[in-house]
């Protein structure tokens, strides 16, 4: 599961890194897509890089929309298609079972570049009957950017819109995000590549193997490092948009190690 991301590398950081050109498309030059806390159910607008545009780093919208849609009519594509969660997450393992996006997995997959991002803990405790979920955040233990994998889509009006793949838990991320938040009931995780895998993703003649393979074989959970925030992540009206949010915050109804 990944519903909420933080971005702080500006633009031009993000093209050194990668080695990638620019593409602002309708959008300012000097705008920067630079987040705290981006909160995918609002939809913010992230740098991808595509595999059509290998080489290039372009802004596209976090939620998926199928390619006969409009860009334009999303909030109301939503609300009308529930059972698509907003288009955030695709389940890599079963992507080629998808009715609609199935048939671009092999052509239209994507880099997400990011610094973290942000998973809920449920803890044992109850406030007024409800269990007491605490947010983690996490990070690459060597502070590098995350490269999520991840599907994206052009809609009829030109928009391009993606979504973040994941795949079944591994241990740290199942007692860290230890609540099923699905109808088939199992422990999710984002598929993070290293380095190396996010320039192999991107390669045009994979087979559906070649894709599960690396969907499956992706930063293992050493790799990262994840600790307790502040609950004002949480929050509506943007307290949880601020620098000092990946903070660490103990809480003693915590049970686990982390």
């Amino acid at each position: 599961m990944c519903y909420s991301t933080r971005v702080i590398r500006k633009a031009k950081e993000l093209e050194l890194h990668y080695q990638a050109k620019l593409l602002f498309g309708d959008m300012p030059e000097d705008q920067e897509l630079i987040y705290n806390h981006a909160h995918g159910f609002a939809h913010p607008n992230m740098w991808i890089m595509p595999q059509k545009r290998k080489g290039h780093l372009l802004p596209a919208k976090w939620g998926i929309m199928p390619k006969d849609s409009y860009g334009a009519d999303y909030k109301k594509y939503f609300k009308d298609n529930w059972k698509a969660r907003h288009g955030l997450n695709l389940r890599g393992d079963d992507i080629f079972d998808n009715y609609y996006y199935g048939s671009i997995a092999t052509s239209k997959r994507c880099i997400i570049p990011v610094d973290g991002f942000f998973e809920p803990h449920t803890t044992s405790t109850k406030i007024k009957g409800k269990p007491f979920k605490v947010p983690f955040y996490f990070k690459r233990k060597d502070n590098k950017i995350m490269n999520l994998a991840g599907l994206y889509s052009v809609t009829q009006d030109k928009m391009v819109t993606f979504a973040i793949f994941t795949h079944q838990a591994t241990p740290m991320f199942e007692a860290i995000h230890n609540e099923p938040a699905n109808k088939k009931g199992d422990y999710r995780r984002p598929v993070v590549l290293d380095d190396d895998e996010a320039v192999y993703w991107l390669r045009d003649d994979h087979n559906r193997d070649d894709i599960m393979d690396i969907i499956n074989n992706d930063l293992p959970d050493y790799e990262f490092d994840a600790w307790p925030i502040s609950t004002d992540l949480k929050k509506r009206n943007g307290e949880g948009d601020r620098p000092d949010i990946i903070d660490k915050v103990e809480y003693e109804e915590i049970e686990i190690d982390y």
